[in-house]
């Protein structure tokens, strides 16, 4: 799972610069209508509005638009979003790399064209459904940010019925550490390593793949990186995942 973490810590340090330009915002809001209309309007007892909620605030979306979208997803506001649903895509990068797209969107003709073009500007396909999703395994995981003594963490891993749980590199000079699980299983761990007083930042669903590709030529690095960036720059994604492995240095090289 290292190499997977490496992106996911990538991904995350994107996330701050897309926060600037309002992308993060509309895509953040959109899940959590979704969450709303899905279950109870209130995070105590929904699970998915909760983790929606705190990454929302995470990423410093203000309290009134926060409520703006829980009172639109619970109909309060009218039924405008009683049309978005969920799909997921699949594809194909440069070299093969395996491409999972997760969309909520109103109209699925729109984003299938949207994502097509921008896999065949940046050198991939889009594919069939079933194409790579045999690649990928669906895993709960909760992200500790602060420092953790190890044997802490183990103990209140198996505590809350994890299955492993991994030692990241330090972002911003925060040592990270994240903690996988099954599915249905999310909610339970999350809440145990809150209680045992560990530094949870959120938790999240997470597409693991069960191979990866090593990429180690800087021009393919670049073509994937771009290629991923188009995907997520796209309205409707929520969140895009792929099976490629590659050094910190070749990605902080594509990121200048």
């Amino acid at each position: 799972m290292a190499g997977h973490s490496k992106w996911a810590n990538i991904k995350r340090q994107k996330a701050r610069v897309d926060a600037v330009k309002g992308k993060t915002f509309a895509k953040l809001s959109r899940e959590i209508i979704v969450a709303a209309r899905m279950g109870v309007p209130d995070p105590e007892g929904n699970f998915r509005l909760r983790t929606a909620i705190d990454k929302a605030k995470a990423a410093g979306i203000p309290n009134d638009n926060i409520d703006r979208a829980i009172a639109k997803g619970s109909g309060q506001l009218g039924n405008d979003n009683d049309n978005l649903e969920e799909i997921r895509y699949e594809g194909y990068g440069p070299s093969g790399v395996a491409i999972l797209i997760e969309a909520l969107t109103d109209n699925r003709n729109r984003t299938a064209a949207d994502l097509r073009a921008a896999f065949t500007k940046n050198g991939g396909n889009l594919g069939e459904t079933g194409c790579v999703s045999w690649m990928f395994e669906q895993k709960g995981v909760v992200i500790l940010a602060g420092a953790v003594a190890e044997e802490q963490l183990l103990e209140a891993s198996l505590e809350g019925g994890a299955q492993t749980y991994e030692l990241s590199e330090e972002e911003e000079d925060t040592p990270v550490a994240e903690v996988f699980t099954e599915v249905s299983n999310l909610e339970t761990l999350n809440q145990t390593l809150k209680e045992q007083g560990l530094p949870v930042r959120e938790a999240e669903l997470r597409w693991i793949p069960s191979n990866t590709i090593e990429v180690t030529e800087p021009d393919l690095a670049r073509s994937l990186l771009k290629l991923m960036d188009a995907l997520e720059d796209l309205d409707d994604v929520q969140s895009v995942t792929a099976n490629f492995e590659m050094a910190e240095e070749l990605m902080s090289l594509t990121m200048v």
